[in-house]
């Protein structure tokens, strides 16, 4: 792995983002190479138009509401990019990755960990250093 770097949200990309918050034991649903999970108090949040869940202790520590249903992502991220193929357990399930895709933690000791695409990644954070 390359080294861990810190990374911010650019400022104009926000997620709208609906709570589940219904008497319901969730559902599941198949994202990232794998069946994903989510539970009552969980967020559904389209990210520029890629959707997925979010548990609702992280999205509650991570983002902040800018208006109705919008949010911003208002903590940094600790960030590398994959040298090989692989896999990583989320709180949802388990993402897959390709080589070159980034691995991203809301936690700079590598705890709570997600995978992104390159591309995406590139779009959506830059430095903070």
């Amino acid at each position: 792995m390359a080294t861990r770097r810190r990374y911010r949200k650019r400022a104009d990309r926000h997620v709208v983002a609906v709570r589940l918050d219904l008497d319901t034991a969730g559902f599941t649903y198949r994202k990232w190479g794998a069946e994903q999970r989510c539970k009552r108090g969980d967020w559904l949040v389209d990210n520029q138009g890629d959707v997925y869940t979010v548990d609702g202790e992280v999205f509650a520590r991570t983002y902040r509401g800018v208006s109705a249903g919008v949010y911003v992502k208002t903590t940094p991220v600790w960030a590398e990019v994959t040298t090989e193929p692989g896999s990583v357990a989320t709180k949802e399930g388990r993402s897959h990755y390709q080589a070159g895709d980034y691995l991203v933690y809301n936690a700079e000791d590598g705890t709570d960990a997600y995978c992104v695409g390159r591309a995406t990644f590139e779009s959506l954070y830059e430095l903070d250093e």
